[in-house]
């Protein structure tokens, strides 16, 4: 899904020529005319998500400044940038303490508005990063944090929030990567007991002959090696937030302990004469199927469904392709800052392939991708030369079988064993898309479509120029298209577009 630009301005000649830009820009555009009509829409409860407004100043009834001094008083966090044709150095300065990132003098050049479009939306993205950061290490995340634009995410954060205003013991069930920790995180700073601790314990990480001290506890001498007193993670969170990620796999001895704990509300640690309260709101995770290992009696069924009492299942991000470029942009921003580079935006022909992409290890593999793609990059845009192992995991996925949640491509050839890329672009080659589903009802058209760019986006590399010439549209089209089908999160860049149709 493209960003959000708002265009406010009371000429509607100028709207429409600002519009006409930011669409070619890659941004999806809305406009207002008024000064009020843009305070309402930003702040409306229902209204759209908009991460930048290109103002002008100058307006009947509410003026720029007026619309920047309301924005501030209702702490909305969006970057403005100010254009009027009056461009003295008051105006610039005026603006700017107002709350202005940048100024733009009518009639602005579609590449300064474009630059400077591009470094706003850089310096929202970062300064998100570090407020998301801080309030991570302080336990005062909070459902706003969580980076997400994916109709599939809305049913999981209404859910979260309804266990955030309770203490209900919570289960997060996801893969691997998708952001289990982020939704507990959210839901503990978001909870009546945020002001307390939140303490993280990674259940598949304890040493069997550990668990008990890390957890309960233990008194000074209690073992060889207790050189002194050591309180437990379950008397460190007392008052706040216990979560225990991978519970799944503890071993059974831990898991009889760990439901007395619960049961009764105390710990006993190891050494110790008598047992110590606690008072503290249970969030576990788990990227197993916790029902099947009950049923083989892996994980203990009373302790199961302590746990089980608010289940919260996190889509992994193969099924919210909406979140990837929208998560892209928001690593790229951190790892730039980290690593001192002025990486500033990601190619369409980059955000192709990511979309294209089944991600196995979903976010935290988006997030390690970028990071590498940002250390690779010369200039100041990721393209598909920095992010060469997704194309090449594309190919290979496509040479193998389908995942499970792709729509089943027919195939019927040999690999070789020394997997080059000439083997695997014959290997591509012989794909056919079937025009029928395992029912035998024909797929609709808007699905074959979407496998077949997404094919071609893989067989050729992400050289989108070739993909646009092999299936015969104009460049400007296949973009239009990758945008349509959920493929990309924007267009091509103007330069892209130069001879396209």
């Amino acid at each position: 899904m493209s960003q959000v630009v708002l265009i406010v301005d009371d000429d509607p000649v100028q709207r429409r020529l600002i519009e006409n830009m930011v669409q070619r820009f890659g941004y999806e555009a809305l406009t207002c005319e008024s000064g009020d009509d843009a305070v309402k829409l930003l702040s409306g409860p229902a209204g759209p998500r908009v991460d930048c407004v290109v103002l002008d100043l100058v307006m009947p009834d509410l003026d720029g400044l007026g619309v920047l001094a309301r924005m501030r008083d209702a702490g909305l966090d969006v970057p403005v940038i100010v254009q009027t044709a009056h461009g003295g150095i008051d105006n610039v300065i005026t603006a700017m303490r107002a709350g202005a990132v940048d100024f733009v003098v009518k009639p602005a050049s579609a590449e300064r508005l474009q630059v400077s479009i591009r470094n706003a939306l850089s310096s929202k993205a970062l300064a998100g990063e570090l407020r998301r950061l801080k309030r991570s290490r302080d336990g005062l995340l909070t459902f706003a944090d969580v980076i997400t634009r994916a109709p599939a995410m809305q049913a999981v954060l209404r859910a979260a929030e309804k266990a955030a205003a309770s203490d209900i013991p919570a289960l997060i069930e996801g893969e691997s990567g998708v952001g289990k920790e982020l939704i507990a995180r959210a839901i503990h700073g978001s909870g009546a007991r945020r002001a307390k601790p939140f303490v993280a314990v990674n259940c598949g990480a304890l040493p069997d002959t550990l668990i008990e001290s890390i957890l309960f506890g233990h008194e000074k001498g209690a073992f060889t090696g207790a050189t002194e007193k050591h309180a437990g993670k379950f008397v460190e969170a007392n008052g706040g937030t216990l979560f225990l990620d991978e519970v799944g796999e503890l071993p059974p001895a831990a898991q009889i302990k760990l439901l007395r704990a619960l049961q009764e509300g105390e710990v006993d640690p190891v050494g110790a004469r008598k047992s110590v309260k606690v008072d503290i709101r249970i969030i576990s995770a788990t990227n197993r199927d916790l029902i099947a290992d009950v049923k083989t009696g892996r994980f203990r069924e009373d302790l199961f469904y302590r746990l089980h009492v608010f289940p919260v299942a996190v889509p992994p991000l193969r099924q919210r392709p909406e979140d990837i470029p929208e998560l892209a942009r928001h690593f790229l921003a951190r790892f730039a800052a980290e690593e001192g580079k002025r990486v500033t935006a990601i190619g369409a022909d980059a955000l192709a392939l990511l979309a294209a992409h089944r991600w196995p290890g979903n976010v935290r593999q988006l997030e390690n991708t970028i990071f590498r793609a940002v250390v690779l990059a010369d200039g100041n845009t990721i393209g598909a030369n920095e992010i060469p192992q997704i194309g090449a995991q594309i190919s290979e996925g496509a040479a193998t079988s389908p995942t499970q949640d792709a729509p089943p491509i027919a195939a019927s050839w040999s690999v070789e064993t020394d997997n080059t890329e000439r083997t695997a672009a014959r290997a591509l080659s012989a794909l056919s898309l079937p025009l029928t589903d395992g029912k035998g009802e024909v797929r609709p058209l808007e699905e074959i479509e979407r496998e077949t760019i997404r094919f071609a986006i893989s067989h050729y590399r992400g050289q989108m120029s070739e993909v646009a010439r092999r299936l015969q549209i104009g460049r400007s089209t296949l973009y239009r298209k990758l945008e349509g089908l959920g493929l990309d999160g924007e267009p091509a860049r103007p330069s892209d577009l130069v001879g396209a149709d």
